[in-house]
């Protein structure tokens, strides 16, 4: 695919060398990281960190920021290039030219089974050994792969994805283009049991979990249903692996948790919230809109909305880098408190 086409293709380009020459036009035949590229290859810069590889990398057309330096090395190189205010939004969009995930054919393996009462859509691909339960509804172009387990009343939307070995409960609702990768575990009974002078009794989990569309489960998450009523999440949220959403909880659109988040009960999670990896959440705590955890951060009551929380128990983000750099002076601190202490009467 010759370097042009990418660039009209990808939509955002600011500037490109091809204005200046458009003679130097390289077919490019693939996408690499920037200190693996070679001959033929296209990738990117993004950031500082990254700005050195323009003057090693062997890639014959790359991706880069709005910079005028980095722009003369790579013309200075021979290197085509396309300027763009994201050049990692523009790299994504050249990886989709050359890679297409794997997608079964439509058809229903003969291993698979399926509840006469299920109802599917046209274009529906049902992997081996999956099963599918009484009254479950899978839109068009849902893919089930092998051994998925799908419980009565479950609802599926258009063009889902569910991977290998996803388990979906009883009457959980997924929306339309969601992916749910494999190991994960949508609407099992939430942890609910009331303490007896006898002993833990169960409180059965009568509730559902809702899905909406656009939404990434990664491997081995679990979200669980509640009592009663709804656990969500929102349109076009991501969840990273062992990500863990308990009962009742509700994740707004467009929130982005990386691997091994876990929220206790009752929890809310305003939009576009980003939670790095390893944060944890306190029963019924409410994190704001635009709030972003930083990793391993401890939340153990209200976030206000666009801050940003820091350690455990998280704080926030400026507080603790206050505190960090006093913590790294309390042995010195400890030492003039001594001195002074033999000082006083």
């Amino acid at each position: 695919m010759k370097f042009s086409t990418i660039a009209d293709k990808i939509q955002i380009t600011v500037a490109s060398s091809l204005t200046a020459n458009p003679g130097h036009d390289p077919e490019i035949a693939g996408v690499a990281a920037v200190d693996q590229a070679s001959v033929g290859l296209l990738s990117y810069i993004e950031g500082d960190k990254f700005a050195n590889f323009v003057g090693t990398t062997q890639a014959d057309a790359l991706i880069l920021p709005q910079n005028p330096v980095l722009q003369a090395k790579a013309t200075e190189r021979g290197i085509a290039w396309l300027s763009t205010p994201d050049p990692r939004l523009a790299f994504a969009r050249a990886i989709a030219l050359f890679y297409t995930p794997y997608q079964p054919a439509p058809g229903i393996h003969p291993t698979a089974v399926i509840d006469p009462t299920a109802t599917y859509g046209d274009n529906v691909s049902i992997g081996a050994n999956a099963v599918i339960q009484a009254g479950v509804c899978l839109g068009e172009g849902v893919c089930v792969h092998p051994n998925v387990v799908i419980y009565p009343q479950v609802r599926v939307g258009d063009r889902t994805v569910l991977h290998a070995n996803c388990t979906i409960h009883e009457r959980t609702q997924i929306g339309a283009d969601c992916a749910i990768h494999s190991g994960a575990v949508i609407g099992a009974e939430g942890f609910g049991f009331v303490p007896t002078p006898h002993g833990w009794e169960k409180m059965e989990q009568s509730g559902i979990v809702v899905i909406d569309d656009g939404v990434r489960v990664g491997s081995n998450s679990t979200i669980d249903r509640p009592a009663v009523g709804t656990t969500r999440v929102g349109r076009g949220t991501k969840l990273d692996n062992m990500v863990h959403i308990a009962h009742g909880c509700q994740v707004g659109e467009g929130v982005v948790m990386a691997g091994q988040v876990g929220m206790a009960g009752g929890v809310t999670i305003g939009n576009r919230v980003i939670l790095a990896g390893q944060v944890g959440i306190a029963n019924q705590a409410v994190i704001g809109e635009g709030a972003i955890a930083t990793a391993k951060a401890g939340i153990h009551g209200d976030v206000a909305p666009g801050e940003i929380v820091t350690g455990s128990p998280a704080l926030p983000h400026k507080i603790s880098l206050k505190a960090s750099a006093v913590y790294r002076r309390l042995p010195e601190l400890y030492k003039t408190i001594q001195r002074l202490q033999k000082h006083l009467p």
